[in-house]
């Protein structure tokens, strides 16, 4: 664009780019993509609020004493616990704002379970989508996430532009011939990325319980931190879900790697 900026400079520099032949654009996605959309982000929001929400109710349990291991299975036990009289003795108050962080819990988790059951309604329905979930890694909530915020597959030429716009790829700070390769890039959908490193992640803890793994992660596995092997998976099955996307057929397994 050229100096100083004003509407008429604005629409000369749109106008300008819009003619370039390698622009890329950002396809239009359909009404009932928006609405599921909706869905997913709601489910996240509300989980997010249930993470807080029992995150205080830890830290006044914690002022007392009373002190769980992590995890939401433990946080039920701690709601049990308050709610037995005869187990803790607390102030008339203290127990009246418990109790409030404790039926909130409960709440989000009726509703966020809910959303879960509307998900995994959505994905048998969807012929694209139940041969996502072939995928080892993926599952209901991912492949719907996939199909919520990616319009269209074929704007992606290979499965590495798509893990690329996922942001699963190295940052690239390369100049003078050197080449610089930094961490992810974090592009793309932040809830589709961290839901493909978690699913990664689960395929890593069954692959240390004894679950046969193809040799490149295995070795990877052997001098690389988890946290790094669970982000080349996660470019692995982003990867995938391209070619399932775009061939439109279900996963076929590797040598050597059973479905997880």
């Amino acid at each position: 664009m050229k100096r100083n900026k004003t509407d008429a400079a604005d629409a000369e520099a749109i106008c300008e780019a819009v003619t370039r032949p390698t622009m890329r654009f950002v396809p239009i996605k359909s009404v009932d993509q928006q609405a599921h959309g909706m869905v997913l982000k709601t489910r996240n929001l509300l989980m997010r609020q249930r993470s807080q929400t029992a995150n205080a109710l830890r830290a006044h349990l914690a002022e007392l004493g009373i002190i769980a291991a992590a995890g939401m299975a433990s946080v039920s036990k701690l709601i049990e616990r308050l709610r037995s009289m005869e187990d803790i003795n607390l102030p008339d108050a203290a127990r009246l704002a418990l109790n409030e962080l404790a039926e909130q819990i409960e709440a989000l988790t009726k509703r966020v379970e809910r959303l879960d059951r509307e998900i995994l309604k959505t994905v048998k329905k969807d012929p694209e989508a139940k041969r996502l979930t072939t995928i080892p890694g993926v599952r209901p909530l991912i492949a719907a996430t996939v199909k919520a915020v990616v319009p269209d597959i074929g704007v992606f030429r290979s499965g590495r532009d798509f893990a690329a716009w996922v942001g699963l790829t190295p940052r690239s700070n390369s100049s003078g011939g050197k080449e610089r390769l930094g961490s992810i890039s974090k592009r793309g959908n932040s809830l589709l990325r961290s839901l493909l490193i978690v699913g990664a992640t689960s395929i890593i803890k069954l692959a240390r319980r004894g679950l046969k793994m193809p040799r490149w992660i295995e070795s990877l596995m052997l001098r690389r931190p988890i946290k790094v092997i669970s982000v080349a998976l996660a470019n692995k099955i982003a990867r995938s879900i391209w070619a399932v996307l775009t061939k439109e057929e279900s996963y076929r397994p590797a040598v050597g790697m059973t479905r997880a």
